[in-house]
C-alpha cells in the first residue's frame, strides 16, 4: 500500500470524497434550521423555486430543482399535506400539474429569510468565499451534466 503525498489515488485527493463531506455537513447546518419550518432541504428547494415564481409546473420545478418526478411527487403532496402549496391542472394542458403557493406558502418566506444568514454564519466564511464556490459548483455541475448525456 502506496502512502505517497502525490498519489492520484490517495482519499484525501479525490473531489468525489471532499464533495461527499461538504454535503454532509452543509446538509447538517440546514437540518436545525429547516425543522423549526417543517421543511426537509429538498422541500426548502423546492419552496425556493416557488418563491421565484409561481405557478410552475411539475416539470418546471423538477427541472429548476434538478429532481425527478417519483421523487418530486411525493415531496409535493407532503407539502401540499401541510398547507404549503396547491396542486391542480392546468386548463392550457390536462396533462400538466401547476404547483402554486398558498398564503401559508408565501407567509413561510419571512422564516426562510433568516436561513441564508444563519448558514454564513455557521461555516464562518464569507459571502465572497460562498459566492465563489457556488460558481465553481456551478460549471463543475454543468460540466458533469454534459459529460452525462455525451
Amino acid at each position: 500500500m502506496t502512502s505517497r503525498i502525490d498519489d492520484p489515488l490517495r482519499l484525501d485527493r479525490q473531489v468525489c470524497f471532499a464533495l461527499a463531506l461538504a454535503n454532509r455537513a452543509v446538509l447538517s447546518i440546514y437540518r436545525p434550521l429547516l425543522e423549526p419550518m417543517g421543511l426537509t432541504h429538498p422541500q426548502y428547494l423546492v419552496m425556493l423555486a416557488l418563491w421565484g415564481e409561481s405557478p410552475l409546473s411539475v416539470k418546471e420545478i423538477g427541472e429548476l430543482v434538478q429532481l425527478d418526478s417519483p421523487t418530486l411527487s411525493p415531496l409535493l403532496k407532503r407539502l401540499e399535506a401541510a398547507g404549503y402549496l396547491t396542486r391542480r391542472r392546468d386548463t392550457r394542458n390536462e396533462r400538466a400539474l401547476l404547483i402554486d403557493l398558498t398564503t401559508a406558502g408565501h407567509a413561510l418566506r419571512a422564516q426562510a429569510e433568516r436561513i441564508p444568514p444563519a448558514v454564513v454564519e455557521r461555516l464562518g466564511v464569507t459571502l465572497e468565499d460562498l459566492e465563489e464556490l457556488r460558481t465553481v459548483l456551478g460549471r463543475i455541475n454543468t460540466a458533469a451534466r454534459r459529460a452525462a448525456t455525451d
